[in-house]
């Protein structure tokens, strides 16, 4: 029994070895693709050089069920212990109910493969008890308790322990608590002086998984900001860790701890395309915005990046998830992501400074900002001006709050939608459907009056309004207030004043 990948998850293929006589020759069916293939010249390498015999007879691979593509490397040792099997070298039921996986070298050391924990997961859930990993993926699944992982170094190891001979030792499970109190954050808010209005904007958008877009001029601490994120964003659950690593695992970027403990923090080059942002390719990898799933995608200097790359996060923003397809393959990938962007106002960074003067045109500036376009920007929850601080004033502060006090609040406000989520489907404000908006956005009369005449001076549309009563929501309970007041539809509002700034 061994497992393919698809998507991000894992399916069962079984490994059929038939030894019989004839003309030597070795043959692979059951629809493999280039990697699968190559198999057959690195199991031979490898049972040889293992000091195993490898059989000078008719050798056929099935891999079942046929109508499926196999892919990767992955195959190799299921298929050198089948062979070997065939020819009575493994006794007979040391096979049943383990799962084998692993890339074989010619010299028959085991190779590391992706996809590990997805594909464990996938054998835990048909009800096999152990499997054999190569030791390069021995961390990945270091926090299943629920299937016995043994990681083997060599083709030679993995039979010795079949026969029970050697038996390998289990990999000793951790628990996700553990992991999560050794883990050591590269930033934190307290590296960065000044800018208390973005830190309360940043704070609110954290606690209620909210989209944000920075407009300020170039050094200002936009992007320090930005990646800064992460750390103030609620502790992912286990299962939210669970699944982010099973996304990154199928890519083959899976962490050195075995599991993400930090929120995922992607932040592509402007260059990058659509496939790479989405998804896509032959196989239908997953894409930029599924990696950063539960966590941060940032978008540095937001107009430069292509307008249908932009297009295509409108639809994942959202669903909360993509569905990729290709012709030979279709994969669909969480992306529930909070998207963090950063602009300069204007070409060349200086419009509205108090610093310098902005040497564009009025034509030079519109030009610039409408490479965005209105239903992205109204899907974009709020809007943060942030200004350059004096280099006197930053030598003046002495002390910033750290990210873990920030992080404490936004805990709680994210434990009292959860609370008040319990038996929907919604996780956070930002999550809020029309429904929801109705049952749990309670305003009083004069918060519903400003509300109603803030939009209509800033012509709202009705996306950006319940985007506004959204971040009211947050903030009222980051507050511990059960309904939204006055105050908190005036700050939520001053967050979509942009609209009126720059793009009305």
């Amino acid at each position: 029994m061994s497992y393919g990948l698809s998507g991000i998850d894992g399916f069962a293929v079984r490994v059929e070895a038939n030894v019989s006589f004839g003309l030597p020759y070795f043959e692979l069916v059951g629809l493999p693709d280039a990697a699968v293939r190559e198999s057959k010249e690195r199991v031979r390498a490898a049972i040889k050089n293992s000091k195993l015999r490898f059989p000078d007879e008719r050798i056929v691979i099935n891999l079942a069920p046929a109508d499926m593509k196999k892919e990767g490397p992955a195959f190799d040792l299921p298929i050198a212990v089948g062979i070997l099997a065939a020819r009575g070298e493994i006794p007979e039921g040391a096979l049943k109910d383990i799962a084998i996986l692993g890339e074989l070298s010619l010299d028959g050391s085991l190779r590391p493969v992706r996809g590990i924990l997805p594909m464990a997961i996938s054998a835990m859930g048909h009800g096999v008890k152990d499997i054999i990993i190569p030791h390069g993926c021995a961390r990945e699944v270091i926090c299943l308790s629920g299937i016995r992982a043994f990681p083997a170094r060599t083709l030679r190891e993995v039979v010795s322990h079949l026969q029970g001979e050697a038996p390998i030792e289990p990999v000793k499970t951790v628990e996700y608590a553990a992991l999560m109190v050794s883990r050591k954050p590269m930033t934190d808010f307290s590296m960065v002086k000044g800018q208390l209005s973005a830190k309360r904007a940043l704070e609110i958008a954290a606690a209620g998984g909210h989209n944000v877009l920075m407009i300020g001029p170039p050094g200002s601490g936009k992007t320090m900001l930005a990646r800064c994120m992460p750390t103030i964003m609620p502790d992912m659950s286990f299962e939210e860790a669970l699944e982010v690593t099973r996304i990154h695992s199928a890519a083959g970027i899976a962490p050195e701890d075995g599991l993400l403990t930090e929120r995922p923090f992607r932040s592509p080059h402007h260059t990058a395309s659509q496939v790479s942002i989405v998804g896509g390719g032959p196989q239908a990898r997953a894409g930029e915005i599924s990696k950063a799933h539960h966590g941060v995608l940032f978008l540095d200097e937001l107009p430069e990046y292509k307008r249908d790359v932009l297009e295509t996060l409108r639809q994942p923003m959202e669903d909360g998830f993509v569905t990729v397809t290709r012709v030979k393959a279709q994969s669909t990938y969480p992306s529930a992501f909070m998207l963090v962007c950063s602009m300069n106002p204007c070409p060349c960074g200086h419009y509205g400074s108090r610093e310098r003067q902005c040497r564009c045109t009025q034509q030079d500036i519109r030009r610039y900002l409408n490479r965005i376009s209105g239903p992205l920007l109204d899907r974009i929850d709020m809007h943060i001006e942030v200004e350059s601080i004096p280099v006197e004033r930053i030598a003046a502060v002495s002390r910033e709050e750290p990210s873990s006090a920030v992080r404490a609040r936004c805990e709680r406000a994210r434990a009292i939608q959860r609370a008040r989520y319990e038996h929907t489907a919604i996780q956070c404000n930002a999550r809020l459907d029309a429904a929801g908006l109705e049952k749990f956005c309670a305003l009083g009369d004069s918060a519903r009056d400003m509300l109603m005449e803030v939009s209509a001076s800033m012509r709202l549309s009705s996306r950006a309004f319940t985007r506004v009563l959204k971040v009211a929501r947050t903030i009222a309970d980051l507050a511990g207030k059960k309904d939204i007041e006055y105050d908190d539809i005036a700050e939520a509002v001053q967050y979509r004043s942009l609209d009126r700034k720059y793009w009305g």
